[in-house]
């Protein structure tokens, strides 16, 4: 058995072989910093999405149902979906007085309009009509100021409840709560501004800070409400329940619309566990890519390193007759080439994970927040040690089979 000492000589020999050729050393360790690079990457931004993703939906409650004309994810003809019957607000009413269990019901819909406030002014804004239940479907509140009452609601009065991104442009350092902003042609008084919720613009989805929120029933008198398609959400009376309550759902939504056993729904139940799957599909195949370029990427950088250490292995085939004439076992020279391979791929990609600090930061200012975790590190330098040790197998292998007689007379 290889003693503390020799695998101490065997190191220390090893990194003086790496300090001597430099040049070649760095070089080879390009595949390798390339590989680190791109594993960290992946997994960083990979993180970063899911945690971008988890905050612009963490305010979503996920024990509430939404209908809706169509699914929020459409993975098959979209034409079977397009001339569905939109929902109509009367089927929200009708719902909340059937739906006895259902802890609330909170009909929503949508336009946009350009949004000015003295000469500030945004374009194509989200502008939500909601009711004082909205609360009650989700954890966002405002920061500051409060949301719409039912009083608002009841008599339909123009006043808004501002996101933290349209508050910002539009207030820039001054307070907005209870100023005169103008949505469209109508003045809207400002009553609230939510707190921040993040984007969920990279998944396709809404920004939740670019929106405003105002009475559902101000919306459709001031932008018209007619041929409107409305989104309708039902609270659950718990998690436990929640299938059992969409079963419910599905079924008065059909006595609603009057379907036969056999017509198929004309309608939509969406859920969080919808926007989740699809997420996690689509984080799958973004992961499958990133790590197949990460293979690629080690395993040319391995083949280089495997290359170098055969011609390090002539290169010093005399040095290994004179250590085996000695008396150096066959194991001490196999651990001193797996020291020299780990430490060139090891020093590659502690220079990889240097570069993943830089790719982490320029990330995180333009795109989204991203950041390489100390797990990320570790495996970044466990992939390299590996990576190491593969690729030397075959040379450390070859040099501790060499003839000591044949190895003196090499020239």
């Amino acid at each position: 058995m290889i003693s503390v000492e020799q695998h101490k000589e065997s190191l220390r020999m090893a990194w003086s072989a790496v300090q001597a050729n430099k040049t070649r050393g760095i070089l080879t360790t390009l595949g390798i910093i390339i590989g680190i690079v791109a594993v960290s990457t992946t997994m960083t931004v990979s993180n970063g999405l899911g945690n971008s993703f988890k905050q612009s939906f963490s305010s979503l409650g996920t024990d509430v149902l939404y209908v809706s004309r169509m699914p929020w994810i459409i993975m098959d003809d979209f034409f079977q979906y397009r001339n569905r019957p939109t929902i109509t607000f009367k089927e929200s009413e009708k719902l909340q007085q059937r739906l006895r269990t259902a802890l609330a019901v909170n009909p929503t819909t949508g336009t946009n309009r350009n949004v000015k406030y003295r000469s500030q002014v945004l374009e194509n804004v989200a502008v939500v009509g909601t009711t004082d239940k909205q609360t009650l479907m989700n954890a966002a509140v405002p920061e500051f100021g409060h949301f719409i009452t039912p009083v608002d609601v009841q008599y339909k009065k123009q006043v808004c409840v501002i996101g933290a991104e349209i508050h910002d442009h539009l207030f820039k350092n001054s307070g907005g709560l209870q100023k005169t902003i103008q949505i469209g042609r109508y003045p809207f008084r400002v009553i609230g501004i939510m707190e921040k919720q993040g984007s969920a613009g990279f998944f396709g989805g809404p920004n939740l800070d670019r929106q405003i929120l105002i009475p559902i029933t101000t919306l459709v008198q001031v932008f018209g409400g007619s041929q409107r398609d409305f989104n309708i959400a039902v609270k659950a009376p718990s998690q436990e329940s929640l299938d059992d309550f969409r079963c419910e759902l599905v079924s008065e939504m059909r006595k609603l619309r009057k379907l036969s056993p056999t017509e198929p729904d004309n309608f939509s139940i969406n859920t969080m566990d919808t926007l989740m799957n699809a997420y996690n599909r689509v984080m799958g195949v973004v992961v499958l890519i990133g790590m197949v370029i990460t293979g690629l990427s080690l395993f040319v950088g391995g083949i280089g390193v495997m290359n170098i250490m055969f011609v390090s292995v002539t290169e010093r085939t005399r040095e290994i007759g004179i250590r085996k004439a000695i008396g150096a076992p066959r194991r001490t020279i196999l651990m001193q080439f797996l020291f020299e391979s780990s430490s060139i791929c090891i020093l590659g990609g502690m220079i990889g994970v240097l570069l993943s600090f830089g790719v982490a930061a320029l990330i995180n200012r333009l795109l989204l927040p991203a950041s390489v975790s100390p797990g990320v590190v570790l495996i970044a330098l466990l992939v390299s040690m590996a990576t190491g040790i593969l690729s030397g197998i075959l040379p450390a292998y070859q040099a501790s089979r060499l003839n000591p007689i044949d190895a003196l007379r090499y020239e």
